[in-house]
């Protein structure tokens, strides 16, 4: 399994990097973030545990290496990320279903 603190830290390197080369990219980006934050509905615990669900349906090691820690700090348990990540998987299997329906149909029309 990967080191995730240190995956962690390798991508703040790979960040600032980019950051030189592309520093309205990485402005935009911290946009989103902050407004993301700013929501009045959603604590922050369950905004970690969404954003953990939706890296596990996006694959992304580098989203998922943030936000567990983050979703930590806020007190989630494993319990709750449990419950989390069992959507995510019920929307990726909805998801293979759909887009199994529209491959048939795609192959029944060819």
């Amino acid at each position: 399994m990967i080191e995730w603190s240190e995956y962690r830290e390798q991508l703040v390197q790979c960040f600032r990097e980019f950051s030189k080369l592309a520093p309205d990219t990485m402005k935009g980006i911290a946009s989103l973030g902050q407004a993301g934050v700013k929501t009045r509905f959603l604590d922050t615990k369950t905004r970690e545990l969404i954003s953990l669900a939706v890296a596990v349906t996006t694959r992304c090691d580098g989203c998922i290496a943030f936000h567990a820690s983050e979703a930590k700090k806020a007190g989630a348990t494993v319990d709750e990320l449990s419950e989390a990540l069992g959507v995510a998987i019920h929307l990726n299997a909805g998801a293979a279903l759909v887009y199994s329906a529209r491959t048939l149909d795609a192959f029944n029309k060819a």
